[in-house]
């Protein structure tokens, strides 16, 4: 088999489902592997899911309730494959996944929502759901519809797929206070590029997972022509417009998601050695 060594490098082991021993179908005369394999599409049946590159490794990104994730290999108690929705390759844990896929007709609207036993928000609530997780919604009583391999959730925190906001900068601002957590993408903790991404998502836009791959989306601008929405982005970071001088963003000094003068988190970046900021508009 002749191999484009070319085109082999310029695979981003991050989205790419491939290893020297093992690669899905669709790469088979693009990469060299030892063998090739067709995916399983399975379904995230807990609230959030970690996904490690390497087994028992760092978190490097997250799968929410109801994200498909194409799987090529189980092996002790792990699934190997790549998200569906941002294409991020990694392990995530079987208990955490269901077959066959049950395609989703809402995603939460709220920046989370219960999950409960019983249409009654007295009863046992059975899981938390973040902002963007996909529900295929049943039985509806009174106020509460029932979510396949969930449970009951309030129906006003439900947004139809062609129900989007329109402002990338206030879903962000939901988020403002949640703690910073490497990899996340949940209510309950995310990093820089996990709150952009479900800020967009939430606008009915797809966006990839890091802050380098997202530092290609819309069209560059000057730090002289700033506005609300626009993105921020230094070396490994980035951050949302929430007006013409103040940053939103998920970042580690805070340890939290906070909004502060961009004067002030650039100081910061250009005191550990960063280059100057590159600003893009949606």
């Amino acid at each position: 088999m002749t191999v484009n060594a070319a085109l082999s490098d310029a695979f981003d082991p991050r989205t790419t489902l491939a290893r020297p021993d093992l690669a899905e179908r669709a790469l088979e005369g693009l990469l060299r592997a030892s063998a090739y394999g067709d995916v399983t599409p399975m379904q995230c049946t807990a609230s959030v899911a970690r996904l490690r590159p390497q087994p028992g490794g760092r978190q490097e990104d997250q799968l929410i309730f109801g994200e498909i994730f194409d799987v090529l290999e189980e092996a002790d108690g792990l699934a190997w494959g790549r998200s569906r929705r941002d294409g991020y390759v990694g392990h995530v844990d079987m208990e955490a996944l269901s077959a066959p896929v049950v395609m989703p007709t809402h995603r939460v609207g709220a920046i989370r929502t219960y999950a409960y036993s019983e249409p009654d928000f007295r009863s046992g609530p059975v899981m938390l759901l973040s902002l963007n997780a996909l529900v295929t919604a049943g039985e509806r009583q009174g106020r509460f519809v029932r979510a396949d391999r969930a449970g009951w959730i309030a129906l006003d925190h439900l947004a139809a797929f062609d129900a989007f906001d329109n402002d990338p900068a206030a879903v962000a601002e939901r988020f403002v206070g949640a703690p910073y957590q490497w990899g996340g993408r949940e209510s309950l903790g995310l990093d820089c590029s996990g709150l952009v991404q479900q800020a967009l998502y939430a606008c009915g836009r797809g966006c990839p997972r890091d802050a380098d791959q997202q530092a290609d989306l819309g069209r560059a601008v000057e730090a002289s022509d700033l506005r609300r929405g626009d993105l921020a982005f230094w070396t490994g970071h980035v951050g949302v417009m929430v007006d013409a001088a103040h940053l939103l963003h998920a970042n580690a000094h805070h340890m939290a998601v906070a909004i502060e003068p961009l004067a002030d988190a650039d100081a910061r970046q250009r005191a550990a050695g960063a280059p100057p900021p590159t600003f893009r508009r949606l």
